[in-house]
């Protein structure tokens, strides 16, 4: 049978109230323990079983104490039980004290949850440089009731932002040989992102029995065309990633990479993460549109890639979108100066259904039908560069003034 087979007569569906508890033998719960002055601060992921476990990670060289320490548990036996997240307070170069401060995150919940230490994923998200206020985790982690059977998906939603606006999930569910599949998502990011993976915090929970080197492959080839291809501002965090668990309790056949099922599995994954990705984007401080870039007619997907990320990331695209003006020529600057090999007498460019550009040159267009196009929340650009076969997506955010309000004060 082939690939084409199963992907046309399996289709994974969208679960509208579905959340990371959704897949079976998921729980989850968040509360306020005190880093930050109202809101939840300190979430946490449970499976029923050890799961096997993917992740991939920032790429920023000040990477944070606890990436160290989760990289530390996956790689004792590419499984996890459990993840705990605090936000408020990154710890990030914060030194030795913060190391030892991250052991002891993952100690007192791994006591609590009746687990080994290296069962268990801790992250940090917030402000870098303070020393993590580890007393009040540990009294926050041991108020803790029903690790195992608590499903408050929406808590731990809560308790993982930052400056977000609203809290980001998406689940999806696929029936295949009788067995139903679940693949759902939770995520958090709004500014200091850039990807060059992570740059966010990104979780995602699945039934699904798969193989754990398959799972990673899966997670590494969906990051690129997905949490890569969105930017808010250029700058990458120290501290995010995106982590996957898969604790088989669906009761599917093990899928491993050479399986007709793996790319069922990535089509499901590529769905959570996109949309994730997506929801991100649109919460960049300040935003108040989400602009979708498609490039296409590229020679290498890379090319198109990066001349739709070099879009999407431009100051001057985003002041324009926000600003709702047409001005095309900031976009095909941003083409040109993004380090690719283009044919400038080949390029189209289109706003939304609007063409602005053909062949290198303007054409007339209707400038009020453009504006008007430019009050919706969500933008489309299409660059077509017709030297080639390959195309790309990326997503960002409008700039607003209210980005810079949000970063001058973000400490205070």
């Amino acid at each position: 049978m082939k690939v084409e087979t199963i992907t046309k007569k399996e289709k994974w569906k969208a679960v509208e109230e579905g959340n990371i508890c959704t897949p079976y033998g998921f729980f989850a719960g968040g509360l306020h323990c005190g880093i930050k002055r109202k809101r939840k601060d300190l979430g946490w992921i449970y499976s029923n079983v050890p799961a096997n476990a993917a992740a991939v990670y920032t790429t920023n060289q000040f990477q944070a104490p606890p990436l160290k320490v989760t990289q530390e548990s996956i790689a004792k036996d590419g499984t996890l039980q459990a993840i705990l997240v605090n936000s408020g307070n990154a710890n990030s170069c914060t030194g030795q004290l913060g190391l030892e401060n991250a052991y002891t995150m993952r100690k007192v919940f791994a006591e609590k949850a009746d687990l080994k230490e290296d069962d268990i994923a801790v992250i940090s998200t917030g402000v870098i440089g303070e020393q993590l206020p580890i007393g009040k985790i540990a009294e926050g982690v041991e108020s803790i009731s029903g690790i195992a059977n608590m499903e408050d998906a929406m808590s731990f939603e809560e308790a993982i932002l930052t400056t977000d606006t609203f809290t980001k999930h998406v689940c999806f569910q696929l029936q295949i040989e009788g067995k139903t599949i679940t693949i759902a998502g939770a995520a958090k990011g709004s500014g200091m992102v850039h990807p060059n993976m992570a740059t966010m915090l990104g979780f995602v929970t699945t039934d699904a029995n798969i193989e754990q080197r398959a799972l990673h492959q899966a997670l590494k080839e969906v990051t690129t065309d997905t949490f890569n291809m969105i930017t808010v501002d250029g700058d990458t965090s120290t501290n995010d990633m995106v982590l996957v668990l898969a604790n088989g309790m669906a009761g599917n056949k093990e899928w491993r990479q050479t399986d007709l099922e793996y790319q069922l599995f990535k089509e499901g994954l590529e769905l959570v993460c996109q949309s994730l990705a997506q929801q991100i984007a649109r919460d960049g401080e300040g935003a108040t549109k989400l602009i979708e870039v498609h490039v296409k007619g590229a020679q290498t997907v890379d090319d198109a890639q990066v001349i739709a990320k070099t879009i999407v990331g431009s100051s001057l695209v985003k002041t324009a979108v926000y600003g709702e003006d047409p001005n095309w020529g900031r976009i095909v600057s941003a083409v040109g100066y993004s380090g690719i090999r283009i044919d400038t007498e080949q390029i189209w460019v289109k706003i939304g259904p609007i063409s602005v550009v053909e062949n290198g040159m303007p054409v007339p267009f209707c400038e009020e039908e453009a504006k008007n196009y430019l009050t919706n929340e969500k933008i489309e650009i299409l660059v077509d560069l017709f030297i080639g076969e390959q195309k790309a997506t990326a997503w960002g955010c409008d700039l607003s003034y209210d980005y810079v309000r949000i970063n001058a004060s973000y400490r205070t």
